[in-house]
Order: C-alpha cells, then sequence, then structure tokens
C-alpha cells in the first residue's frame, strides 16, 4: 500500500533536511504507534521495517519510547524454555 500526504512545501523541506528521509522517518513513528496500540507484533514490526534481528526491533522500539508487549503467558512460557535449558 502507498499512502500520500500532502505538507507545504517549505515545511516539508525543512523536515526532510533533518536526520534520516522523511518518508521513512514518517513509517517509523506509524509502525511504532501500531505497535504499541497492539495491532502488529515485533516480527512484523521488524518484516515491515526490515530490520536485520530481533535485537534491532527491540532497540528499535525503545528509541521510539515503546515498551516490548510482554505478558504473563510469555513470561511463563520464557521461564518453561529455561527450565527445560537448565536441566540439559
Amino acid at each position: 500500500m502507498q499512502i500520500t500526504i500532502e505538507i507545504p512545501d517549505e515545511i516539508a523541506q525543512r523536515l526532510d533536511q533533518t536526520k534520516g528521509s522523511l518518508s521513512r522517518r514518517l513509517l517509523e513513528f506509524i509502525i511504532a504507534d501500531a505497535y504499541h496500540c497492539g495491532k502488529i507484533n515485533t516480527a512484523e514490526v521488524r518484516q515491515i521495517l526490515q530490520l536485520p534481528s530481533r535485537l534491532e526491533t527491540h532497540a528499535f522500539l525503545k528509541r521510539m519510547g515503546v515498551y516490548l508487549n510482554y505478558d504473563e503467558s510469555e513470561l511463563e512460557q520464557d521461564l518453561q524454555t529455561l527450565k527445560e535449558f537448565r536441566s540439559k
């Protein structure tokens, strides 16, 4: 999907002169917000932004001020994995 937005040229030029391309920064804000709202997961964040690893995805979310969606069931799963790992 391609989305077009209208911004006055003089403002768009100033915005585009800051760090990173304007379109990439807008995409990052949209994706961070979608993750924060629970509409997408970390794998989808990684896929959309073409990040090289899960750790890079977590670092991106941290930079954007978005906490990981980590619930009790995920904690239980991680604890079970840890127990299995320790028993080997």
